[in-house]
């Protein structure tokens, strides 16, 4: 029998994928918050949640969180198997394609 929750593979974007996702994650409010604790569990979990409800989600990055902004779009990227689509300011754009969403919510190329 298999199991339900599968691991997460790293999605792979090219270049103009990548200008699309920035054109249309520009207008996104931050789903997700990295503060004190940084990449825990239950935050990596939230984010896991948001993605499987959406395919492009915008994290923030809070000033007291200890990671460095590449090392937790590094970390919270291999995670959720998402591809980093940009990191800017203290926001980082994350994508991953869920072929379950119906076809009217999915971002097409």
């Amino acid at each position: 029998m298999k199991s339900k929750k599968k691991r997460p593979t790293n999605t792979v974007i090219n270049k103009k994928e990548a200008r699309q996702l920035r054109a249309l994650g520009h207008h996104l409010s931050p789903l997700a918050m990295l503060g004190r604790e940084g990449a825990a569990d239950s935050v990596l979990a939230a984010i896991n949640d948001v993605l499987r409800k959406r395919e492009l989600i915008k994290i923030k990055i809070q000033n007291n969180c200890p990671l460095e902004r590449q090392e937790a779009a590094a970390i919270v990227s291999s995670a959720s198997g998402s591809a980093v689509v940009q990191v800017i300011g203290h926001m980082i754009l994350l994508y991953r394609p869920n072929p379950d969403l119906p076809a009217e919510q999915r971002i097409r190329f």
